[in-house]
């Protein structure tokens, strides 16, 4: 009898320590930045902010920025992946496209990635990846951003889209507008540039045709938003913007989301995969559930542009829409 009872306090006391040692699991998070501009700040911010509020030190966060770059990316994810991390955060279409094919075996969340079939070169994509990748996106309503345009300027008829064209994201963006804009019968004319050294000129060119120009969501363009407003607001062209980050820096308005809450989402998506074993191949994109109408005071006063009331200050936190955007992500 007295080896019995001591058998069974002994299993008990295994449990206890298998039950202490599971709450005291430590997960290493790899975070690819692409770029250090606003938005990918701040999804980031939300991603480590939701994992901290439910591990908190048992969360190692192994952030790196590729300034922009490729191959600083790919050095960035191959490292994770000699590391063995247990899960990578890959915030934006470079970082997602460089991860995804570093590795098969280490979960995958995407973040500030705005449509993953194009991202991924995935035919029909219906939402979710099938393999090693799952994660958020940053599509804000296609249909809305160009009804935003033909609101604002309703007397406009030329629109130019500049975007850069290595991002098959900003790509696919400005297909969808152009068609929309199209069947209402604006002028549309695309205007793409390979990088930051022919931006200016690019964009030079694209106000010369442009009553007003159109930026979708675009790691180039918000890292060069600068150089946009440069030439546009002198030439008195009003820029709407594809985020938050490149309208508060050259644009009048955007419809837009929170990268922060984008981000955080994205976090608890981690939870899901590292605490209750969720297969991240089985995980659908996660879509932003709020939006915003923002408008940028500055260069709004400066051109002359009166927004509407339902458009609010850039800095608002206050969601001035809540409506779903499922049916706006399948333009």
């Amino acid at each position: 009898m007295k080896k019995a009872v001591a058998l069974i306090l002994a299993m008990v006391m295994a449990l206890g320590m298998v039950s202490a040692a599971a709450q005291e699991e430590t997960f290493t998070i790899g975070i690819c930045q692409f770029d250090g501009h606003v938005a990918l700040e701040e999804s980031t911010q939300g991603f480590m902010d939701a994992i901290t509020e439910v591990l908190g030190d048992r969360a190692i966060f192994d952030e790196q920025d590729a300034a922009g770059e490729i191959s600083l990316c790919s050095t960035i994810v191959n490292n994770f992946v000699v590391k063995d991390v247990d899960l990578i955060l890959a915030n934006s279409t470079p970082a997602l496209q460089t991860a995804a094919s570093a590795t098969y075996d280490i979960p995958i969340l995407g973040t500030s990635v705005t449509e993953y079939g194009a991202a991924l070169d995935i035919a029909d994509f219906y939402g979710i990846v099938g393999y090693n990748v799952s994660g958020t996106s940053d599509l804000a309503p296609l249909d809305k951003q160009a009804a935003m345009i033909t609101t604002l300027f309703p007397e406009a008829q030329n629109v130019g889209l500049l975007y850069c064209s290595s991002e098959a994201n900003s790509d696919y963006q400005v297909k969808v507008v152009s068609e929309l804009l199209t069947k209402a019968e604006i002028n549309v004319k695309e205007f793409p540039f390979m990088d930051t050294s022919d931006i200016a000129a690019v964009c030079y060119a694209a106000c010369e045709f442009s009553d007003v120009i159109y930026v979708p969501t675009d790691n180039v363009v918000a890292s060069s938003a600068a150089i946009v407003d440069g030439v546009c607001r002198p030439m008195g062209v009003p820029v709407i913007g594809g985020d938050e980050g490149i309208c508060s820096a050259c644009g009048v308005a955007t419809l837009c989301i929170s990268y922060y809450e984008l981000g955080y989402t994205t976090g608890k998506m981690a939870l899901r995969i590292l605490l209750d074993g969720e297969d991240v191949a089985t995980m659908p994109i996660e879509y932003a559930p709020v939006f915003m109408r923002l408008y940028n005071s500055e260069i709004c006063a400066e051109l002359g542009i009166t927004p509407p009331e339902e458009y609010v200050e850039i800095g608002t936190t206050l969601p001035v829409e809540t409506e779903g955007i499922e049916s706006d992500t399948k333009n």
